[in-house]
């Protein structure tokens, strides 16, 4: 997995990454809806597990967006990582406890979801915050709150300003005029991305939810 420096001599953000790094250290909280009904269903006719398609829908729009790959070198200068693997939590109901796995990135939906379900049977039983080891630098945090639809959410890490990888949290979905409404939440540094790249990453997720036969084959 290569990290690629940024040019900040070229790249057009250079003085907004500094100004909310060194200034207005800022991370916010953006929620929205995507419509899932052409998911759902096609999730149910080919008998597939949602989680896992959810999660492989988010990490196809983060490893298209550079923006949302974002970290720093040892010096603390911006840059991107090449691809990033989806870093989420599993649920153990018997103690309501949960663990951090990862996956392995693939742009192919049936790949990556065949390692997403093995990853999650084999450490279904391993309990603490981290089940799976060897997870690599370039990472993407994921969840699954499935007991609440939500309307807004937030979350206040307090970490340094180096942290620049956004955190996705989805809800239980909903019905809304005989579709069904999925809440996602994306918390993010604001020296990472601004308001236009975090608006496109939901539209771009939201399509690809209404259209998972192009993908979903």
């Amino acid at each position: 997995m290569l990290f690629h420096p940024l040019d900040c001599n070229t790249w057009p953000r250079a003085e907004h990454f500094r100004y909310y790094t060194d200034i207005v250290r800022t991370r916010y909280n953006l929620n929205y809806e995507i419509d899932i009904t052409a998911l759902y269903r096609r999730v149910k006719e080919k008998n597939l597990r949602f989680y896992p398609a959810a999660l492989w829908m988010i990490m196809r729009v983060v490893n298209d967006t550079m923006e949302l790959r974002m970290a720093v070198d040892e010096e603390g200068n911006p840059g991107y990582w090449e691809y990033c693997v989806p870093s989420y939590t599993i649920f153990h109901p018997d103690d309501q406890t949960f663990s951090d796995i990862w996956t392995e990135w693939d742009a192919d939906f049936s790949v990556f979801y065949a390692k997403a379900v093995e990853d999650m049977e084999t450490c279904s039983n391993i309990k603490g915050v981290q089940a799976k080891d060897g997870r690599p630098d370039g990472f993407v945090s994921l969840s699954m709150m499935p007991w609440l639809s939500f309307t807004s959410y937030a979350c206040d890490t307090y970490t340094a300003p180096q942290m620049l990888f956004p955190i996705f949290v989805m809800g239980k979905w909903h019905e809304l005029d005989g579709r069904r409404m999925l809440p996602i939440s994306l918390s993010i540094n604001h020296a990472a991305a601004d308001g236009w790249h975090a608006a496109k990453a939901f539209h771009d997720i939201e399509n690809l939810a209404m259209n998972p036969d192009i993908w979903m084959v």
